[in-house]
């Protein structure tokens, strides 16, 4: 049966470390503010839930109500024979004073499911529904897992200490690029290629450069590894010439790669030179360079790994 709404509910999780990013993530993705206590989105944008470490799954919902029964009596509309279904109650934000035990979704789901004109299977379905409530309002619709598609890159054959790990890699290029189609976008300062290796297993078109040659050797191999391809070029920022979308840069800080607030500012100038929107991580806090170099912050987050802190900041040009 054909989806009958533009309606997409999206659950999501994070660290306590992390809630920070996931905000920041989420706004990226759906352009709507973080709200307390919740765990639900539900949004008219279509997002892959295994584009981020945060999302769960995802309902494309085919029907909504006020009550349990006004899905029942929907839900009797769908015949998947001669595929065999599963329907998951999806436990969401706020349920109502009284929350719904485990005991109760199972009746839930099974209410629901023999409505279904199909043969129903709990261990390997063709097909997966899911209802749930939010708000007090009832959606039914079919449902998408999330597959923690950057787990496997944490194997990769390189790495640093100091280099971003995988899961605020993969946040950082789903914040500079949500939307990949027709976006080209550049990390003029990749070092071991972690950010590549995420962006690319996205499907956004991203080059990348480095003036270490050491370490290029490893990005190369990195991306390799996963059987992703893209240019990634000796070169320093400011011999970069092709205009790009957006530019993602994790500023040096390691005691191999210091660098002067003045040489932060050249490179920040040559990021204004190249591409439209920057996505800058630091472990300073640098507004008035960014400011200096022809910046707007539009967004930003902090993320603490130990006594390390960084600051994720979106920026867009005057």
């Amino acid at each position: 049966m054909q989806k009958t709404t533009n309606k997409y509910i999206y659950t999501y999780a994070y660290r306590k470390e992390e809630n920070s990013l996931c905000e920041l993530e989420l706004r990226a993705f759906f352009n709507t503010d973080f709200i307390e206590d919740s765990s639900v989105i539900v949004s008219n944008i279509l997002v892959n839930p295994s584009r981020s470490t945060f999302l769960r799954d995802r309902m494309d919902v085919m029907f909504e109500g006020d009550s349990l029964q006004e899905i029942v009596d929907q839900v009797r509309r769908i015949n998947v024979t001669p595929l065999t279904y599963k329907v998951l109650y999806l436990k969401g934000e706020d349920e109502g004073l009284e929350k719904i035990t485990l005991s109760e979704r199972r009746r839930i789901e099974r209410e629901v499911g023999l409505q279904i004109e199909g043969e129903p299977d709990l261990l390997k379905p063709d097909k997966l529904f899911a209802v749930i409530i939010v708000n007090g309002r009832w959606y039914f619709g079919d449902y998408e897992k999330s597959e923690a598609v950057w787990l496997h890159h944490q194997k990769k054959p390189n790495d640093y200490s100091t280099a971003l790990n995988t899961r605020m890699a993969r946040a950082i290029a789903n914040i500079a690029v949500p939307f990949p189609e027709g976006i080209k976008a550049i990390d003029p300062c990749c070092g071991i290629g972690t950010v590549l290796v995420e962006a690319l297993s996205m499907g956004i078109n991203i080059v990348g450069s480095d003036v270490n040659p050491l370490v290029l050797t490893g990005a190369r191999e990195n991306i390799a590894h996963f059987g992703y391809t893209c240019e990634v070029k000796k070169r320093d920022i400011r011999d970069v010439v092709n205009r790009y979308d957006v530019a993602i840069i994790d500023l040096p800080y390691n005691l191999c790669s210091v660098i002067t607030q003045e040489q932060q500012l050249e490179m920040l100038q040559c990021a204004h030179r190249i591409a439209d929107k920057l996505v800058l991580v630091t472990i300073e806090t640098i507004d008035d360079v960014i400011e200096d170099a022809g910046f707007t912050i539009h967004d930003r987050c902090e993320v603490k790994k130990g006594k390390l802190l960084r600051q994720i900041i979106v920026c867009t040009k005057d």
